[in-house]
């Protein structure tokens, strides 16, 4: 893991720009930017699963079966499996229509809600990648832009986090570059 970047945005809370390996995260939570039927087929929702071992696919599976899909802007949770993360949080992220199907809102919810279930589970560390700005073709700029400005709202809620660290993990060098570009613009050193 190489460490880009650390904001402290309250004095019990920092947020974290990393470039690495999301499955080698050491945190209590990592996010999967899964699809609405938790079918862990490609990206980064297929690493996880490989390296997580049968359970998080079986677990997977089970969701769905008792709940449905899991709708856009939505979230499950699944436990590690075999991962150093005790949670999976599956992030059902937009799929980019050139902006003129609410993806910004869906993709903020999301991260919201993926950050307020870490902290209903009382996780002290989170990581999430970049959702949304892969295979489903969300700008990685405005991801960046819409991840800083969610991670900033969640962090004046009240009663403040249990959440201590939030890490934006990227394995890219391309995405990484952009999320500590933005971390800049919108966390401009004091």
């Amino acid at each position: 893991m190489k460490e880009l970047r650390t904001i402290f945005l309250k004095t019990n809370l920092q947020l974290q720009i990393v470039m690495g390996n999301l499955v080698r995260e050491a945190v209590d939570a990592i996010v999967n930017p899964a699809n609405n039927t938790l079918v862990h087929g490609g990206g980064v929702a297929a690493a996880i699963a490989r390296a997580g071992g049968p359970r998080i696919d079986q677990e997977s599976q089970k969701w769905v079966q008792e709940n449905g899909p899991v709708p856009t802007g939505g979230i499950a949770t699944t436990s590690g499996g075999d991962l150093e993360a005790k949670w999976v949080i599956h992030a059902v992220g937009p799929i980019w229509r050139a902006g003129d199907a609410d993806e910004d809102r869906l993709l903020s919810q999301v991260i919201f809600n993926a950050l307020s279930k870490a902290n209903e589970l009382q996780c002290i560390s989170i990581s999430l990648p970049a959702i949304s700005s892969g295979i489903f073709g969300f700008p990685k700029d405005r991801c960046a832009r819409i991840f800083m400005e969610t991670v900033q709202s969640f962090a004046q809620t009240e009663p403040p986090p249990f959440i201590e660290t939030i890490r934006l993990c990227n394995i890219d060098v391309t995405t990484s570059t952009i999320f500590f570009q933005e971390s800049v613009r919108v966390f401009p050193d004091p």
